[in-house]
């Protein structure tokens, strides 16, 4: 009898050019992959059809060749459509900010509530700690009760009902993003423009945002150390969003000096939570530049920049911003009544220790990666993802460059679990401070990028 089932078709093959293997060899030949051949390579990321010796390679080939323009605006959109591209259909414009990371770096916290009560929706995806550089999320975890961790349906209703929510991000968006970030991790390729403009915007651009600014940290406490590689990265990263279509701004800003005169998760919340009490004096810098940041999103909106300055700056020294921000914590399982107990409830160090100098003349020079480090070290940051953090830990009344010190006066003060670990943090902060000749002070915001 004649066998009249058809035969079996074989397994389609990829089309040449979406392989990994081809993509990987158009990068070592120097050349830029197709929008196409990036869609298909970041799908391939989310779903696992991408090998991780295949994501290293890709990573390495874009670190030595480079993408170029086009090619960085290609991979980051692919990057976000990777999994779930949020939207609002809200009568407010939707705007974010990102920064780059550095220590006593807080803005966030302070930003975000303010710009809600200026009449924004602010629905800041953020992340943790890596490095010498504190994590947004973990200062929020700070707080006793709050989960920054939160459902999409939670973010929508806090957004709705506060105008701002502080929050880790779902599985579910730029997962392309969170397999190639642990790849570069491992692979020695995070240093690349590229790789960083995709990896920032992809997330930022998932959540559905109408502007975007970026807060470029220049300096010793900074992943970029020189003006030319900081200027060099906003300008991809401003270049690569507006390509995206999301109208974005940089400001190149200081970190040769702590933004604030706290390193840590618990005694940040605690400055942030005094400024927002209207006490600017507590921390200049830190309230001076969330009012740049503020005013220049809000001008990316449509508004005069001057005036949206003036805006940010009263919602803060009205207690506007404390109100968005008490809201939103009590949201997110935070106390109730935190602006009036917050001194109360915010977890303490057992062991605090005073640093003083042991010379006199002017602080001049500061190791900022020193010092974020030296708070890692007493278990206020995370060397590895899995590391756990103690909120209660850090560094406060970090002295301001430029001042003046005599022998015995504080330089800081150090909060830790334990005295042998703060005598370790006191000796890595007095080296990390160098006493010497009155520096030559330059202004916070460096350059103007968009």
């Amino acid at each position: 009898m004649m066998d009249t089932r058809p035969e079996p078709r074989p397994e389609p093959r990829p089309e040449p050019r979406l392989d990994a293997r081809w993509i990987n060899g158009r990068l070592r030949r120097g050349e830029v992959p197709t929008e196409n051949e990036l869609r298909w390579f970041a799908r391939g990321l989310a779903s696992g059809a991408v090998t991780d010796a295949q994501a290293g390679a890709f990573a390495m080939g874009v670190c030595l060749r480079g993408l170029g323009e086009q090619g960085r605006v290609a991979l980051t959109l692919a990057m976000r459509d990777s999994g779930r591209v949020l939207e609002w259909r809200l009568d407010k414009p939707v705007l974010d900010k990102h920064s780059t990371g550095g220590v006593g770096d807080a803005v966030s916290l302070i930003l975000a509530p303010a710009l809600a009560a200026c009449g924004v929706a602010v629905p800041m995806i953020s992340g943790r700690g890596l490095g010498h550089t504190g994590g947004t999320l973990d200062k929020m975890e700070a707080i006793p009760g709050v989960e920054p961790k939160v459902s999409e349906e939670a973010l929508r209703r806090i957004v709705t009902e506060v105008g701002c929510a502080i929050a880790g991000a779902t599985a579910e968006i730029a997962p392309a993003d969170r397999r190639l970030y642990a790849i570069r991790d491992v692979s020695g390729t995070v240093e690349s423009i590229d790789l960083i403009t995709a990896s920032i915007l992809s997330k930022k651009l998932a959540a559905g945002l109408e502007g975007l600014v970026l807060d470029v940290k220049c300096g010793s406490g900074a992943f970029m150390k020189t003006d030319a590689e900081a200027v060099a990265l906003a300008e991809a990263l401003v270049g690569a969003a507006n390509g995206a279509g999301c109208p974005t701004a940089a400001l190149v800003t200081d970190m040769d000096e702590p933004l604030c005169p706290a390193l840590g998760n618990a005694v940040e919340v605690a400055i942030c939570l005094e400024i927002m009490e209207g006490r600017r004096e507590v921390a200049p810098r830190l309230h001076d530049l969330t009012v740049a940041l503020g005013g220049r999103l809000l001008a990316l909106a449509g508004e005069a920049e001057g005036e949206s300055e003036e805006r940010v700056a009263e919602a803060i020294a009205s207690g506007a911003a404390m109100e968005r921000f008490e809201r939103m914590v009590a949201l997110m399982g935070g106390p109730l009544d935190l602006a009036a107990t917050w001194r109360e409830r915010l977890p303490k160090a057992p062991v605090v220790m005073e640093v003083s100098a042991d010379t006199e003349g002017f602080a001049s020079e500061f190791d900022g990666e020193a010092l974020g480090l030296a708070v890692v070290r007493l278990g206020g940051g995370r060397t590895r993802e899995t590391d756990p953090v103690d909120p209660v830990v850090g560094l406060t009344g970090v002295v301001r460059r430029g001042a003046r010190v005599s022998r015995g006066d504080p330089l800081a003060v150090v909060h830790a679990r334990d005295e042998s670990t703060a005598r370790a943090a006191a000796e890595t902060v007095r080296a990390a401070i160098r006493i010497g000749e009155a520096p030559r002070l330059g202004p916070l915001v460096r350059e103007r990028v968009g």
